[in-house]
């Protein structure tokens, strides 16, 4: 009998709402409540509560210390890798690539066209009835790179193939040949920033994007360009955008914002030719189906000792 048999597994969905669970397991709810289900040193695969924060979702690490799998609802994993450090080699950290391409995907589109469109202007002039008739920029014509090629990136791409769009270009910590073609390194970036209407950020968060776009990356894109971040805040110097924005050389589309949530007060909810989303790329009602079926299929794969997906980082 698999060891599994006999260890615990955290998840923050009730097990009886997610089919195809394996049987042997002992399941237990917790969505980042005050109180532990169980005792965490017996937990062997712990499915971090999605969005709660990182506070919530390493709290109980520091006692699982016989854990083997972690596993995140969200694609980016930089909220929960640095509490693994110290632990025992052969910890699997996963996250939830899948789950989130086609919502993320979706509220990449919707900012670039609400953005480039001014979207947010017609609603105010609804709200003030005034008709605000005239030409705006289309997406059709413009040339797009999209910086960070996974499958968010990728996911980005499919969407924007029917919008007639003058070039695509795409750039990655790992440069290679796609079926669509080139992916670029991060070292072309200053060269192909020059000639983009639209920058859309998808690239995970990490020691080599923090900071990515911070003046210098900004200062190379074209007058007038629109900088779309449906990554994670700290990969954009607000500093250095807001800074841009107040000079009405850029306009960009935020889903996420460093800090975030963005307090109250703040400037960049007020800066000229900004959009701002909370966080909600994710969020949506394709969220829990395909949510599920990861988890399912991640458990399965542990209980008959079969290599897991989406691994993304093996402690020791």
């Amino acid at each position: 009998m698999n060891s599994t048999t006999r260890t615990d597994v955290w998840l923050p969905l009730a097990a009886d709402e997610i089919e195809g669970l394996p049987e042997g397991p002992t399941y237990h709810f917790w969505d980042g409540g005050a109180d532990f289900p169980a005792d965490p040193a017996r937990c062997a695969f712990y499915v971090v509560p999605y969005m709660k924060g990182p506070e919530v979702s390493v709290r109980p690490l520091t006692g699982m210390r016989a854990v083997r799998v972690v596993q995140t609802l969200s694609a980016g994993t930089d909220h929960v890798e640095p509490a693994l450090r110290g632990f025992p080699a052969g910890v699997r950290l996963c996250n939830a690539q899948g789950v989130h391409e086609a919502s993320t995907a979706e509220l990449a589109l919707a900012l670039v066209l609400a953005s480039l469109r001014d979207l947010p202007g017609f609603v105010r002039g609804q709200d003030a009835e005034v008709w605000r008739s005239g030409f705006y920029p289309a997406l059709a014509d413009k040339s797009v790179l999209i910086v960070g090629y996974g499958s968010i990136g990728s996911a980005v791409e499919d969407r924007l193939a029917p919008f007639e769009c003058a070039r695509i270009a795409r750039v990655a910590r790992t440069p290679r040949t796609t079926a669509r073609g080139p992916v670029h390194g991060l070292g072309h970036l200053p060269a192909l920033l020059g000639e983009a209407d639209v920058v859309i950020l998808s690239t995970p968060l990490n020691p080599s994007t923090k900071g990515l776009v911070d003046a210098a990356f900004l200062a190379a894109m074209p007058d007038g360009a629109l900088l779309v971040n449906v990554s994670r805040g700290p990969v954009v110097d607000t500093g250095a955008l807001l800074a841009e924005l107040e000079a009405g050389r850029l306009r960009a589309a935020l889903d996420v914002t460093d800090p975030e949530p963005l307090p109250a007060g703040h400037p960049l909810w007020h800066a000229p030719h900004v959009l701002i989303s909370p966080h909600v790329g994710g969020s949506t009602s394709a969220f829990l189906p395909r949510a599920k079926r990861l988890i399912a299929g991640q458990l399965t794969r542990f209980a008959a000792g079969e290599p897991l997906h989406n691994v993304v980082h093996t402690t020791g």
